[in-house]
């Protein structure tokens, strides 16, 4: 036989004349021919070891030797680019988002995408109610976004001397085309050569640090409500359809039937640091129009709109959960060149309370608020009657739900109240919105779940309309 060192020489010039251009192939089909070699009697035992092991070290060399030659390459960089800047790129942890890190600045990504089919049936003796949530008694059918619609986000951060530096932007494109009357979520257009809405909800910087907390300015979620619609299962799903005739970029989820929109809005807010748990927050924010729904637009706005809200989390063994508290105040008034009544003047105020406790795979809900001229369903709609007399709101939200293997099985029902003012009659004006969602998901894998609904919708007016639907959904949704 071939002596070792002969046979190795002999080995190598046939591997590389056979699997020239191969490229990182090179290695598995050296190994595969040195097994053969072995097969056909050319190698015996020993000798196929001693060839094999030479390889794989020779192997383990080359990797040093090329790591070694990248992070040389990375340090000359570095060292040759101006003072204080790094030319470096990288990949981000996958198990910290996608993205990239280019020499001291993180660049993230992240996304959602959705899309349900969703079947109403409706009371055929559905009367008007304004401000209701089911609209309409014709049977319908569609396509379309759930209470999310798709997002894609893009987070730019650095840090400096401690100090976190960001810029952020978020846009919300939905699947369904919108007239755009009113904006990206306006109402639906479901015809030909319509288009979808991009709604460009988030834009905003934040300055932070362990030490003094957040601060915020932009355009983002607000303070009031956030809670609420965080933590309502719906957000994954339909829940109430709205007008799903002709469905707009969102649904409403529990909107309107347990909580009150909390919006995107230009804000300037602070948050203090983690206090074991506690944290808080506060913020002055534009000042909104009262939207007028039997009664007077307000949009005079001397002063900014103010919110804060209060959150603490805990965890003790398998027990865990979040307490919460918030508050909203704007002042209503007339804006005297748009020849609005003088007389409809106030403070909009409103507060909330909730929390939500889970133990092993069990979460349970709970949520409540009450307020005076913030109006129902979205923030000032409704808010002022006629007459110019503020209008009483409240609502409540119960939801729990259980998770087992890749499955969540949950229920809630939800409802939202708006009083008539001091001196105003009975009408078609809404008095409560309710609504009972039953929903079941199933996690196909890390990033997609399947979702399916039942929600069942009642609308009742001061005068004594009425207005009812059974909403069946079934649809998918990921994140990134």
């Amino acid at each position: 036989m071939l002596g070792t060192k002969g046979i190795y020489a002999l080995l190598c010039a046939t591997a590389l004349s056979t699997l020239a251009g191969a490229g990182t192939a090179r290695a598995d089909a050296t190994e595969d021919l040195l097994r053969q070699l072995r097969a056909k009697g050319i190698l015996n035992e020993s000798e196929y070891r001693a060839l094999l092991g030479r390889k794989q070290t020779e192997d383990a060399q080359e990797a040093q030797a090329a790591e070694a030659a990248t992070a040389a390459a990375v340090a000359a960089a570095k060292a040759e680019a101006p003072a204080g800047d790094n030319l470096y790129v990288r990949f981000k942890d996958p198990e910290k988002g996608i993205g990239l890190q280019v020499g001291p600045v993180d660049i993230a990504l992240s996304g959602s995408i959705n899309a349900f089919y969703v079947g109403s049936d409706k009371d055929r003796n559905n009367q008007p109610v304004a401000l209701g949530a089911v609209g309409g008694r014709q049977d319908t059918s569609a396509v379309r976004n759930g209470l999310l619609p798709g997002f894609l986000k893009i987070d730019v951060t650095t840090t400096e001397d401690g100090v976190t530096y960001g810029g952020h932007f978020g846009l919300y494109p939905g699947i369904n085309s919108v007239e755009y009357t009113n904006g990206a979520n306006s109402g639906g257009a479901p015809q030909g050569l319509a288009t979808s809405g991009i709604d460009f909800r988030q834009v905003y910087l934040t300055i932070a640090s362990d030490s003094f907390g957040e601060f915020k300015a932009g355009r983002d979620i607000g303070l009031f409500g956030s809670e609420a619609i965080l933590n309502d299962m719906l957000l994954l799903g339909v829940g109430a359809g709205g007008s799903n005739g002709a469905p707009s970029n969102t649904s409403l989820g529990h909107i309107g039937t347990g909580y009150i929109y909390t919006d995107f809005q230009p804000q300037i807010t602070y948050t203090t640091p983690d206090f074991n748990g506690f944290k808080a927050s506060v913020g002055i924010f534009q000042p909104l129009d009262a939207v007028p729904v039997l009664g007077p637009r307000l949009s005079g706005h001397e002063t900014p709109g103010v919110q804060g809200k209060l959150t603490y989390d805990f965890k003790s063994g398998d027990i865990g959960g979040r307490i919460f508290a918030g508050g909203i105040m704007q002042e209503l008034s007339a804006n005297i060149d748009a020849g609005e009544p003088q007389n409809a003047e106030t403070t909009a105020y409103a507060l909330e309370v909730g929390g939500k406790l889970s133990y092993g795979g069990a979460s349970v809900l709970g949520y409540y608020y009450n307020g005076e001229g913030v109006g129902t369903t979205g923030l000032f709609y409704g808010s002022v009657a006629a007459n110019g007399e503020a209008r009483d709101s409240e609502g409540f939200l119960v939801q729990a739900s259980y998770t087992f293997d890749r499955v969540t099985l949950g229920a809630s029902y939800g409802a939202s109240y708006l009083d008539l003012a001091p001196g105003e009659g009975p009408s078609i004006l809404v008095e409560k919105n309710e609504s009972t969602a039953f929903q079941a998901r199933y996690a196909l894998r890390k990033w997609a779940t399947l979702v399916g609904e039942y929600i069942h919708t009642e609308a009742t007016a001061h005068d004594g309309s009425d207005a009812t639907e059974d909403l069946f959904a079934i649809g998918t949704i990921i994140f990134f």
